[in-house]
């Protein structure tokens, strides 16, 4: 794909001035050159461009608030006094994998004061003598070079990314509180499902209760009923023990009176 094409994928409908990062690694360039790219994109923060095949950057337009540049696996030898015309912002730089041999061709960045970052691996330049001393003396500003400062000290992620410095204060609070919010109706929706689940548990316990209690009821009032049938019971046989019949008793005084007779 070439250049051109790929940045106009990249604006996904939106305007080149809402763009702070574009990404147009392994594209083809225009015979050697940066195609496509204007200077509307004036709020671009973050551009990389590897292995496109460039032979020149001067096709580059101004990009005041640009401050990463990536250009590794190219093809570049020289003619870096663009950059420090168009992209003044820039602090951190990487031509790892170019054609620099000698570290003149590297003079032009002094006109970069915040340039923090300058990466040259695999650049024939690195062979030189004394390579590191005389850039960082050629450099003053430079804080690291190849991810390492004088004292051998290794870059933290961050200064050797510089990806960070590509966002918003603003954008990284809204992204924030996006996924705080998400969050936050993850652990809702799992609150509710458990509370569901309670609740089933709790209804499931209530009517193990309720017939639990039904039957015991039940047991009771049988006992009862079998309690009262034995009450009952023995007061008729006491009753029938305490009545006696009427006929029992004529046949008694007629005995008695006979044998008053007798006598």
């Amino acid at each position: 794909m070439d250049m051109k094409r790929r940045i106009h994928l990249e604006l996904r409908n939106r305007t080149p001035a809402d763009v702070k990062e574009l990404v147009l690694d392994n594209c083809r360039s225009n015979d050697g050159k940066i195609e496509g790219l204007s200077a509307a994109f004036d709020g671009l923060e973050f551009l990389s461009m590897i292995n496109v095949m460039l032979t020149s950057v001067s096709n580059l337009p101004k990009l005041n608030k640009l401050r990463k540049l990536e250009l590794s696996d190219n093809r570049i030898t020289g003619g870096l006094e663009v950059l420090a015309e168009r992209t003044p912002s820039l602090t951190h730089l990487n031509l790892s994998g170019n054609k620099i041999k000698d570290i003149n061709t590297l003079e032009p960045l002094k006109k970069l004061p915040n340039l923090r970052s300058l990466d040259l691996f695999n650049c024939e330049v690195t062979n030189l003598n004394d390579y590191r001393d005389s850039m960082f003396k050629l450099l003053p500003q430079l804080t690291y070079l190849d991810g390492y400062d004088q004292d051998d000290q290794e870059a933290p992620d961050s200064d050797v990314e510089g990806d960070g410095d590509c966002l918003d204060d603003d954008d990284e609070n809204e992204d924030g509180e996006e996924e705080d919010e998400e969050d936050e109706d993850e652990e809702e929706g799992e609150f509710d499902v458990l509370d569901e689940e309670d609740d089933d548990e709790l209804d499931e316990d209530e009517d193990d209760d309720d017939d639990d209690s039904a039957e015991e009821d039940e047991d009771e009032d049988e006992d009862e009923e079998g309690e009262d049938g034995e009450e009952d019971g023995k007061e008729n046989v006491q009753g029938q023990k305490r009545k006696r019949a009427p006929e029992d008793d004529g046949e008694e005084e007629d005995d008695s009176d006979d044998d008053e007779l007798g006598q």
